[in-house]
């Protein structure tokens, strides 16, 4: 019987994630054999950190290569990752699909903006890739949210034992990650407040703190309209910022608010991007890590801000699972970059480098 299959020329390239503490992948087997069916060439690196391993992958007919062999791939393979490449100055040929962070004069942004311009590569920048009305069509928010407040409320339980804060570790299920902070907290109840409550972050963020027993009060557009000041958020021992620094954003905390009496003691700053010129917390000024997860602005009163940038990866697989399915449907359409959603990151793409 004649093998049906859709024939295409599309070769997707699964390259290996290098960042410490980065398991994440944007594509599942399931999804991968969805591609195969359709005609697509598949090729998934190895990796030592991967959640999902490769015996799952070739399992459904995923070709496989040597971790970090991507820049030798045919320059017609379409490139996926997540997270961003090596520092380098060597030119880039190939069409990436990649969280690039090059768009908002973060730092190193223009570097690789100009190796993608020497080497006559393209970027399909994850946060950019949208529908017609300009939202995402895939996102790992939720569980930046979710992950996010776990790590202010176990910053806040390690203030109130006087203890720095732990570091931080990927779990095993959302599940063990409340767990592990219902623990910390030892029945605590502190109070949060949520800027962005009714987006994807702010959902998770809320469903964490609803989960270990934090009472939440919930902002969105129509309370931050006004444009500030806020002083309610200085009335709540935990405010967790679910809004991706804008020019048209607010700022939450001016840098005065380290004086002011409060009861504010943890910002966990979800959105992350502290070198944006739009940031709106004017406390801090850099990402902190896992190992080091708190940046402290102030010692009397304390106040501890936590701004990690990849906090989906504390949940590996549940995120993995999320996100791939959001974005397989459009991976499907890699067929033809000439319209869609890869017509409009090109786009951007287009007008930036």
């Amino acid at each position: 019987m004649p093998n049906s299959a859709p024939i295409t020329d599309t070769h997707l390239w699964l390259r290996a994630e290098l960042r410490p503490n980065e398991d994440r992948v944007g594509l599942t087997p399931d999804g991968a054999k969805t591609l195969i069916d359709q005609g697509f060439r598949i090729t998934v690196e190895e990796s030592r950190q991967r959640v999902i391993p490769i015996e799952a992958y070739q399992a459904v007919g995923c070709e496989t290569a040597a971790e970090g062999s991507w820049p030798d791939a045919p320059t017609d393979a379409i490139i996926f990752g997540l997270k961003e490449l090596p520092t380098s100055d060597t030119p880039i040929r190939h069409r990436h699909i990649m969280f690039g962070h090059a768009y908002k004069g973060q730092a190193d942004g223009r570097q690789l903006l100009d190796r993608f311009k020497a080497g006559g590569g393209t970027l399909y920048d994850l946060e950019y890739l949208t529908d017609e009305t300009g939202r995402r069509v895939a996102a790992f928010g939720y569980w930046a949210g979710f992950a996010g407040a776990a790590v202010s409320a176990l910053a806040w339980a390690a203030q109130q034992s006087g203890k720095p804060c732990p570091s931080m570790h990927t779990h095993a299920s959302a599940d063990d990650l409340v767990a592990s902070v219902q623990t910390a907290m030892a029945g605590a109840g502190p109070k949060a407040i949520i800027i962005g409550a009714l987006g994807r972050v702010g959902t998770g963020a809320t469903d964490l703190c609803n989960r270990v027993g934090i009472a939440v009060t919930k902002w969105d557009m129509a309370e931050t309209a006004h444009g500030g000041p806020f002083p309610e958020i200085l009335q709540h021992d935990i405010f967790l910022n679910c809004i991706l620094a804008s020019p048209k954003t607010p700022v939450f905390v001016q840098q005065d608010a380290i004086t002011e009496t409060r009861a504010l003691s943890v910002i966990g700053d979800i959105a992350c991007d502290p070198s944006s010129p739009f940031n709106p917390i004017k406390v801090y000024d850099r990402t902190t890590t896992w190992d080091d997860p708190v940046f402290r602005s102030c010692d009397d009163p304390l106040l501890d801000v936590t701004a990690i940038d990849n906090l989906p990866s504390m949940l590996p697989l549940e995120s993995s699972e999320d996100y791939a399915s959001q974005l397989l449907p459009h991976l499907s359409t890699l067929t033809d970059t000439g319209s869609g959603v890869w017509a409009r990151a090109k786009a951007v793409f287009n007008e930036h480098v």
